[in-house]
């Protein structure tokens, strides 16, 4: 656990070292994300760094929440607490917020049991892959404010947790799209530098390969599958492209091809 808080620390200093500098006015400056500001990326990620301490902290409170939200408020909603509460802030304050919520987070999660389940949207889960969620969540808003800022990514080997969970949520992301799970999983290679990555069965008649990078992308989606490198084989692992999604909550929209 200490390693892995070590890894979502150098993934937040490395996005904050992005917006420190800014000038307000650029806080202001949309992303590719449809509505959203570099100040609500941020926003965002502080919003939900805080509601995992809570989760752990407070699972009474927070169990409260998830019914509430579940009972009558629209997720949309929800997440637009944080934009609002941005909206009056400034751009150093909302990196403050953020800078708070991120060391609580990594100073409470460090301490505890790998396994040790946590309350979230949608089932608990283990607090070391909730820390490894909050770095994929770190990386991929990030990677809209660097696209929005046009500064190129330059992927280190901290993107095999975005790698990681964006497998493992297969599943997932057919079924909250109600669509029924291939049958058979694919095998999964993907490369950074000289480094390759693999999930499953080399054997499996179902592939995906290609860069790491491009596979987090579209995990996330920040890229549609076209604008990468993935080379899919067979129908289940061409299918899963489609509608690949890393992140809880309901079927994202994902973005067109670059063109």
């Amino acid at each position: 656990m200490v390693a892995i808080c070590a890894d979502l620390e150098a993934e937040y200093l490395e996005l904050a070292a992005v917006v420190a500098p800014l000038e307000e006015t650029a806080w202001d400056m949309p992303t590719p994300a449809e509505g959203w500001a570099i100040r609500d990326q941020i926003a965002h990620l502080a919003f939900f760094d805080d509601k995992a301490v809570e989760a752990h902290l407070d699972p009474e409170a927070f169990a409260a929440e998830l019914a509430g939200i579940a009972g009558s408020t629209d997720m949309d909603d929800y997440v637009a607490i944080a934009t609002d509460r941005a909206a009056a802030m400034q751009g150093t304050e909302i990196l403050e917020w953020w800078t708070g919520a991120n060391e609580r987070l990594r100073r409470v999660y460090s301490a505890l049991d790998a396994g040790t389940r946590v309350l979230w949207y949608g089932q608990p889960m283990g607090a070391r892959s909730k820390v490894t969620a909050r770095i994929m969540e770190t990386w991929a808003h990030g990677q809209d404010v660097r696209d929005a800022l046009g500064i190129e990514e330059v992927p280190v080997g901290r993107l095999r947790h975005v790698c990681h969970i964006g497998v493992a949520a297969r599943p997932y992301a057919f079924r909250i799209r109600g669509l029924p799970v291939p049958d058979i999983p694919p095998y999964v290679e993907l490369t950074l530098g000289d480094e390759t990555w693999t999930w499953g069965d080399p054997d499996s008649p179902e592939s995906l390969r290609g860069s790491a990078l491009g596979f987090a992308l579209v995990a996330t989606q920040r890229r549609h599958r076209v604008d990468t490198d993935l080379v899919a084989t067979g129908s289940g692992a061409d299918e899963w492209l489609d509608v690949a999604q890393a992140f809880a909550g309901p079927p994202g929209p994902g973005r067109p091809p670059l063109g």
